[in-house]
């Protein structure tokens, strides 16, 4: 029961965080990690997707699942006046 209320957690802070600036710190695995800026664009009931643009002017989207952020393998920290873990 307390993984069903903290994934419902999770989608409601990233559904209220739609369209705002956010750093994303992904676990590729075997110690690689990826650290990106992107906008949260959009968040649908199992996956959310965020627009990255690079230094070459090409725009790219990802999606990750909530279940993503409770296992800890996204980190999603929302920018702003202060700086907020979604978790």
């Amino acid at each position: 029961m307390l993984e069903k209320s903290s994934l419902t957690k999770i989608k409601k802070n990233v559904e209220d965080s739609v369209g705002k600036k956010v750093i994303l710190k992904a676990n590729k695995g075997r110690k690689k990690t990826t650290i990106r800026e992107g906008i949260l664009e959009s968040a649908y009931p199992s996956i959310f997707v965020v627009k990255i643009s690079n230094e070459y002017n090409s725009i790219r989207r990802v999606s990750y699942t909530y279940s993503d952020i409770l296992t800890e393998t996204v980190e999603v920290t929302i920018c702003g006046e202060q700086k907020t873990k979604i978790s």
